[in-house]
């Protein structure tokens, strides 16, 4: 009992080492926890609202539609749990100038549900459900009317149904096929989009150019009123996918065996069999036309027939009056009456000749008659031409149907080719990468500190031990003291810290990604095995480093221990020998310069606990500067065009007359955008079907014109990078890099987060859907967006294959030569604001698609989620940092409370003793933050290159400012420790301190 009361005894006198160890837990497993349970909650929250809704786990496009022979056989694939077939349109209204939409069917079979928000579900023809993102931009609320106009291609059905030939006809379906959505509208709900959670009442995470192939809006209607039997696309859900969370690898994993087997056999039978029934199609249109012109050949024959037959016994019945007005003169002439009323009554027999040859006299000596067998003899020369000419016309089309129908092709992609769930899994792993890097710290300091305070309290309870162990108690017993304080210290901070774990820091994380995304059902969560582990962790770190200051002393004999510990044999420091600056250093100085080298242990800890501490500050303001710098290096430096704008390729002609008639633009360059993909190349053709594989980006395709191509680097910093170390890559001099037909060049944000460097073959995918294998001949140094420049030749050879023809939007060989230039790059007059305001008077020009001003998203450029994870990163860091100091601090005067006494005694007043010790502590903590600093960007470098995220990359930036930040941030945490070491100092009684400890 009396062991148990000094110890607790003991404990109660230590509690400011207990306050320290259970600071340094709290910290270390608040920043463990905290980061991790706040992602974590917001992967859980949207998984629970992806299950619900029924977000498809696979989507499956055609070049050409799907048909219901497709959704069946999509149906018997083995692991599908259920299909629904989509139908879709595009459509464009007026709202402060031309927008578009897509209209899309609320499926029946429960996939893609969208999730209202306000009002209700439309269930008739002509009721729609609409984004709050329309609501905001429309000022329009349920009630409201609209009116939409289908566009000549609305959807991606018709497109790839639309297979006309160069001749201009149509074989392969008709229009009808083609989804078709009701054009006056009524909205009677606001919902949200499961594919696209971003907030728009909110903030962004970034603003960025919206690529051509996308709409606006997005319009939810019933099936009723829809036509159309062509689907646009089929979205498939996985047996056992819902049971896996959507963000792990295990889902993917049971995603890609079901699209695997969907690429294996069923994707390419049902390619042939779809193309088969084009062909079929066409055929029997062309047999069908065949039949008509028969039938209409047939009628013009018989009516030729017929007014020839008429025309021939007129004819004939002239000839028999005059063949017997003929032979009656003759029996005149020389015959009795009798005879002549014999031969007046019968009509005289002619061959054939001569009845022929009397055709054409009478035929001939009439102008009538001539006429008529003119227009008769015409109208069987036409017809006969035009029999003829159908004939030739359909055996051509006949022989040209194989060649003019496309091969049809199939995209089998998975829930990473939305572009909302990719941008929330992106910036959630950014998150998380970086809550699974700073723990680390953390733990090490904690271990650190903890030695330094555990060892000062074994050693000061060392003639105590001597004592326990003499009287017969054993050396754990002993132990126990001071492992049960080192871990009920532990215990009770992770307690605290799993609150602020758990609680605390996910409810600051998860207000500001509900400023970016709308994520329904949110809610905090405990993670009891991850919580138990973060403290386990701890809890090993400091008892391991107690049970090693408990052996270093307990391994003494009891008697070595009930005396003194001998002093440390003197020694000289290095900076003795240097007596040129020895012999200038006053007394204090020496004493100063021995104690800080010469007790090496309180060095390394000192200066190690700083330097982390600084390091941790510095990296948070590295990646602040990093990420506030992104939109200034790319809008202002790398872009030096001002304005961009894109129009549909229908209105390019009038969006350039439109902006060259304005008079605001200096330079100009015309290209091509498309919004794409780029993958690795798996070494085939290809064309593997699947788009936007694992190992892809979403890029933007910019194709340049072959007579331009120099002016390219006028328009955009060209500068090619290699790979560097520590966020850091290798740029070439500006206008070194050249755009040739010898490949493509690639933006460094995609070539860094796939790995691609110059010299690699990647798979390129154009707007259109067409795949091809191309070159890298170079990359770019690029932050924001990821853009893939080529070569109107280079495109042309890419694309415009057999392969690349079939498919939707494909041109002809003729129309091919010539790309569409919908874009163009231009440099304008004026201030920032000016130009700002120019791009946004061209948004309201109908032939606008997208302006976007390069000033304005320079300045516009925000990364909320990054720059608040940083304010907390720096202020734990901060926090860590004044535990830290704190703690070696009060562990420098412990140790030193009979040197302390003894300068009292020696006349010293209490502010040359504060001034003696806590110098030493200053220079200590200037060594630490000379250390820290170049550490800071050392981990700041790994960290940012740790930070993949797409369409980004972080060129690592470290600005003086955040040195000298970081720097004062911690010699004003030291001279706030000052602060409370003081009066611990004034408090130090001289007789009592130098009495002797036998």
């Amino acid at each position: 009992m009396a062991f148990v009361k000094d110890m607790l005894r003991m404990w109660a006198h230590s509690w400011k080492r207990f306050i320290s160890i259970a600071m340094i837990t709290l910290l270390g497993v608040a920043v463990l926890t905290g980061i991790y349970a706040g992602c974590r909650d917001a992967f859980r929250s949207t998984d629970r609202f992806f299950d619900a809704q029924g977000l498809h786990d696979v989507q499956v496009l055609s070049t050409a539609g799907l048909s219901n022979g497709d959704i069946a056989a999509l149906r018997k694939v083995n692991g599908v749990a259920k299909v629904q077939a989509e139908r879709s349109q595009e459509v464009t209204f007026d709202l402060d100038g031309r927008k578009s939409a897509t209209m899309q069917e609320i499926g029946t079979n429960g996939i893609d549900q969208p999730y209202l928000q306000e009002g209700r579900m439309p269930k008739k023809a002509g009721e729609i459900a609409v984004t709050r993102k329309f609501i905001r931009d429309s000022g329009k609320r349920i009630g409201s009317r609209l009116t939409v106009t289908p566009e000549s291609a609305s959807s991606d059905t018709s497109d790839t149904n639309d297979t006309n030939g160069a001749d201009g006809t149509n074989e392969t379906s008709g229009t009808d096929e083609a989804p078709s959505f009701p054009t006056k509208l009524t909205i009677v709900g606001v919902v949200l989009d499961p594919q696209n959670l971003s907030n728009p009442d909110g903030y962004s995470a970034m603003t960025s150019f919206r690529s051509t192939a996308t709409t606006d809006y997005t319009f939810f209607a019933p099936s009723d009123g829809v036509t159309g039997i062509l689907y646009t696309s089929a979205t498939l859900l996985v047996k056992g996918a819902a049971a896996e969370s959507t963000f792990d690898e295990s889902y993917e994993n049971t995603v890609k065996q079901v699209t695997d087997r969907i690429d294996g056999t069923v994707k390419t039978d049902r390619q042939k069999a779809r193309r088969q029934e084009l062909l079929d199609a066409g055929n029997k249109k062309i047999a069908d036309a065949r039949a008509e012109a028969d039938k209409k050949f047939a009628d013009a024959q018989s009516q030729i027939d017929a007014n020839r037959q008429q025309f021939n016994q007129q004819v004939d019945q002239i000839v028999s009056m005059q063949a017997g007005a003929a032979a009656a003169g003759a029996a005149a002439n020389g015959a009795n009456a009798g005879a002549v009323a014999a031969a007046g009554a019968t009509t005289p027999q002619l061959d054939e000749t001569t009845r022929e040859t009397m055709r054409e006299t009478i035929i001939a000596a009439s102008p009538e008659l001539t006429q008529a067998k003119q227009q008769l003899d015409q109208a069987q020369s036409q017809l006969n031409e035009q029999k003829a000419s159908t004939e030739q016309t359909l055996k051509t089309k006949e022989n040209e149907l194989k060649t003019s129908i496309p091969q049809v092709r199939w995209y089998v992609q998975d829930r990473q080719q939305l572009g909302g769930f990719s941008a929330l899994k992106s910036d959630l792993d950014s998150i998380q990468s970086l809550g699974n890097a700073f723990p680390i710290v953390f733990l090490l300091v904690a271990v650190m500190m903890s030695l330094t305070a555990m060892a000062r309290m074994v050693e000061e309870d060392r003639s105590l031990i001597g004592t326990y162990v003499g009287l017969g108690y054993g050396r754990l017993a002993v132990a126990s003291r001071y492992l049960l304080f080192a871990l009920l210290a532990c215990l009770i901070g992770g307690g605290l810290g799993l609150i602020a774990g758990f609680l605390g820091i996910p409810a600051f994380l998860l207000v500001v990604l509900q400023g970016m995304y709308v994520m329904p059902g949110l809610r905090l969560e405990y993670d009891w095995l991850y919580g138990s582990l973060g403290i386990a962790l701890f809890v090993v770190g400091v008892l391991a480093a107690t049970i090693y200051a408990c052996v270093q002393e307990m391994r003494q004999t009891p008697a070595s221990l009930l005396r003194p510990k001998a002093p440390r044999a003197g020694s000289r420091i290095l900076l003795e020998r240097i007596r040129p600056v020895w012999n200038r250093i006053g007394f204090l100085g020496k004493v100063t310069a021995r104690n800080i080298f010469r007790f090496k242990s309180r060095l390394i800890m000192t200066v190690g606990g700083v330097a982390g501490c600084t390091a941790l500050i510095v990296c948070g303001l590295a990646i602040n500067d990093t990420v506030a710098d992104l939109g200034i290096k790319q809008y202002r430096d790398i872009y030096q065009y001002d304005l961009m704008v894109v129009s549909d390729d229908s209105d390019a002609s009038a969006m350039r007359t439109k902006v060259a008639s304005d008079g605001r633009v200096t330079s100009s360059l015309d290209v091509r955008i498309e919004s794409g993909d780029l993958a690795i190349s798996g070494g085939g053709d290809g064309d593997s079907g699947k788009a936007g594989s694992s190992g892809s980006e979403s890029i933007q395709l910019v194709a340049v014109p072959e007579k331009h191509l120099s002016d390219l680097g006028e328009m955009v910093t060209l500068q090619p990078v290699s790979s560097g170390i520590l966020g850091t890559s290798g740029v070439g001099k500006t206008g070194s890099l050249k755009l040739d037909d010898d490949g493509v060049i690639v933006a460094q944000s995609a070539a860094s987060a796939l790995g691609v460097k110059a010299g690699s073959k990647v798979r390129l995918t154009n707007g259109d859907g067409v795949q091809a294998t191309a070159k890298v001949s170079a990359v770019n140094r690029n932050l924001i967006g990821s853009d893939v420049y080529v070569s109107e030749t280079y495109y042309a050879k890419l694309f415009d294959s057999k392969d690349a023809k079939n498919t939707k939007n494909s041109k002809s060989s003729e129309d091919s030569e010539a790309l569409t230039w919908n874009a163009m790059l231009a440099k304008l007059s004026g201030s920032d604001t000016s130009q700002t305001d120019y791009a946004e008077s061209l948004e309201e020009d109908s032939s606008v698609m997208k302006a976007v001003s390069c000033a304005h998203m320079a300045d516009s450029f925000k990364f909320d989620l990054m720059g608040a994870v940083v304010a907390l990163i720096v202020a734990l860091a901060g926090g860590l940092a004044l535990v830290v100091l704190f703690t070696l601090a009060n562990t420098n005067v412990s140790e030193r409370v009979r040197e302390m006494a003894t300068l009292k005694v020696l006349g010293f007043f209490d502010r040359e003793v504060h001034h003696y010790v806590n110098r030493e502590m200053m220079i200590l903590t200037v060594m630490g933050v000379i250390l820290g600093l170049p550490l800071g960007r050392l981990v700041g470098g790994m960290l940012t290159m740790a930070l993949n995220m797409p369409s980004l990359y972080f060129e690592v930036e470290v600005k003086p400012l955040s040195y000298v930040i970081a720097a004062v941030a911690t010699m004003a945490f030291a001279l706030l420790v000052q602060l409370f070491v003081n009066p611990v100092l004034d408090r130090i009684d001289p007789i009592s301190s130098l009495k002797s400890v036998e």
